[in-house]
């Protein structure tokens, strides 16, 4: 994909003028390049490389879009020829995406984050779901896990029900044909048709690139039974950042594409705009603050017990860190700016 293949305009609809349904058929043994944006990530990159590398064959190939040279000399440091390093100065992770698109050479584009580890067998797998299926993109769910601390409580809070929301590609409940999957491995020729990712969506750039497959006439395929371990914030201060970021992402993507907003998407801005009109009567009356304060404090208790598990031993952190999602999720949504137009 060339420069000017990755600043076409996005903003027309793709399916006036592409079906993705009627590529040719993608062969079983079609080679796979790995791609992997990456900033601020050396000191996860090698366990990254290390769930993925086996995995591939010896005509596969692995590239690292690095943001940062820290994590460009730890992606370097590994000895395995497939792997390759190039470099993305805008230090986005859209631009990542697409600047390691435009240097694979193969007809099948899987990515991986840096936070992801891939199971066993993932590469076969998903090779053999394109395939099967004639998907533009498949993928499996997320499943987050945390090592210590409260890492271990906000990877319960994202797993629950109360912290995915119903999302498939979390909480696996169906497979087949989604709106979106966590990461994704794509028909090369489909991805580049469609115009790569719009570098406009710092986040949420993947269930926006989704949305333009499937309006092209392109399938995403969940596989609920392929679970990608994600590992998660450690700190509360982060998870705020990064699920503000979520919610501002989703509403960018609403804008572009009306009608992909779900109801269970609501949720979260109807409890902050909830707050703000209970904080907006406090000179007068605290009652519909205590109210508010109290159905959503026993909400959050009630579904923190019931999730049992870790959501459960680690209850008050959990509990604490559903709500960090919800308010800053819907916070970001609220605010979200205009989508600005590409250049």
């Amino acid at each position: 994909m060339t420069g000017d293949d990755r600043h076409r305009d996005l903003d027309r609809d793709p399916d006036r003028d592409l079906d993705l349904g009627a590529l040719p058929p993608l062969p079983d043994d079609a080679r796979v390049s790995v791609i992997i944006p990456a900033r601020g990530a050396a000191a996860l990159i090698p366990d990254c490389l290390a769930s993925v590398l086996p995995q591939l064959r010896d005509d596969d190939e692995l590239i690292v879009a690095a943001g940062d040279d820290a994590t460009a000399t730890a992606a370097r440091s590994s000895a395995d020829p497939r792997v390759r390093v190039v470099a993305n100065p805008a230090a986005t992770t859209p631009a990542a995406l697409n600047v390691a698109v435009a240097a694979a050479r193969h007809p099948v584009i899987m990515r991986v984050d840096a936070q992801a580890r891939i199971p066993d067998g993932y590469r076969d797998r998903v090779v053999a779901l394109l395939a099967a299926t004639g998907a533009t993109n498949v993928g499996g769910r997320q499943v987050a896990r945390g090592d210590r601390g409260v890492s271990v409580a906000i990877a319960a809070a994202m797993n629950a029900r109360l912290g995915h929301g119903g999302a498939s590609y979390r909480s696996g409940a169906r497979g087949g044909p989604v709106d979106t999957v966590y990461l994704g491995t794509f028909r090369a020729d489909a991805l580049r048709a469609v115009g790569g990712y719009d570098e406009r969506f710092t986040t949420n750039q993947d269930a926006e690139l989704n949305e333009r497959i499937r309006r092209a006439g392109g399938t995403v395929w969940l596989d609920p039974t392929l679970a990608v371990t994600y590992l998660p914030r450690t700190r509360l201060r982060a998870l705020a950042r990064q699920f503000r970021g979520y919610g501002r992402g989703r509403a960018m993507t609403a804008r572009r594409h009306p009608g992909s907003l779900g109801r269970r998407q609501l949720a979260a801005p109807t409890l902050v705009l909830g707050l703000l009109g209970a904080l907006s009567a406090l000179p007068w009356t605290s009652v519909p603050l205590a109210l508010w304060a109290a159905g959503y404090g026993s909400l959050l208790i009630l579904g923190t017990l019931l999730e049992g598990g870790d959501a459960r031993r680690w209850f008050p952190v959990t509990a604490a860190a559903l709500a960090v999602m919800h308010l800053s999720w819907g916070a970001g949504f609220l605010i979200a700016p205009r989508l600005p137009h590409r250049d």
